[in-house]
């Protein structure tokens, strides 16, 4: 399979001035995501699970890293509470049949990646309105249009999430607030690359057929897309030409959706 290596461009994006809250920022979507908001001026606050990862990624640049659980909900709003832009990346994904899906793990994805969100946004969004602007980016998924086999809690957590970005939508753009969801196919990340592990050993079939056969078998593009890709488009959507996008679901799945 192909590969591409992309900086993140954010020379044309000034956030010069602006506090960028990043979560699941140690890895993956998330890194790329507070790498590319530095690279464009915005101060980060790179918050992830793995305390040492998100202090790792802010000392690179130059940031403020926080360990945090984000189904400890209490605590969010105040942790977004200055915050300019929220991207909502952070989340993780159990496939198991709907009679055999742990309970509380439904709840705990329900909780990460639904609640925390709204806690998040909900803390920001009286500052963002006070000042007149302000960037909601959900890092939802082709999971959150589509739904397949045994991923009931990320289908269902994905699904509610874009409702969720469209009310702040609505509710914002009259203050100078946008909320977007980005819809990532399969995605070059920690999380993907353990379930091709997985499948691998669990077809007895080597990764790269897994990519093409299993993952990508809907996609008209066949290769894994870069964390850094998703970043740019992330970046742009806090960009003056991006000031009318609101309420969108983007695709970003080489057609995975389209067919």
């Amino acid at each position: 399979m192909t590969t591409v290596d992309l900086a993140p461009e954010t020379d044309k994006v000034d956030l010069t001035g602006r506090t960028a809250l990043v979560t699941g920022a140690a890895s993956g979507i998330g890194r790329a995501c507070a790498v590319a908001f530095a690279a464009a001026g915005a101060r980060v606050r790179a918050v992830d699970l793995d305390e040492a990862g998100a202090a790792e990624v802010a000392a690179a640049i130059g940031g403020e890293g926080r360990g945090v659980d984000l189904a400890e909900l209490d605590a969010l709003p105040v942790l977004a509470a200055d915050a300019d832009i929220i991207v909502n990346n952070a989340g993780f994904q159990v496939v198991r049949p709907v009679e055999q899906f742990p309970p509380e793990t439904f709840r705990r994805m329900l909780a990460v990646m639904v609640e925390a969100p709204f806690r998040l946004v909900r803390g920001a969004l009286p500052g963002m309105y006070e000042r007149g602007w302000g960037r909601v980016v959900n890092i939802s998924s082709v999971h959150g249009l589509r739904a397949s086999a045994y991923k009931a809690g990320y289908v269902t957590a994905k699904h509610a999430l874009e409702g969720f970005s469209k009310v702040v939508a609505v509710e914002g753009g009259p203050r100078g607030v946008t909320s977007n969801c980005i819809n990532p196919g399969y995605v070059r990340t920690p999380l993907v690359e353990r379930q091709i592990a997985e499948q691998a050993a669990a077809h007895g079939i080597p990764e790269d057929r897994v990519i093409g056969e299993v993952l990508l078998a809907r996609s008209a593009t066949k290769r894994l897309i870069e964390p850094a890709e998703v970043a740019q488009l992330a970046v742009y959507l806090c960009s003056p030409g991006a000031s009318f996008i609101n309420g969108a679901s983007l695709a970003v799945d080489g057609a995975w959706t389209a067919q």
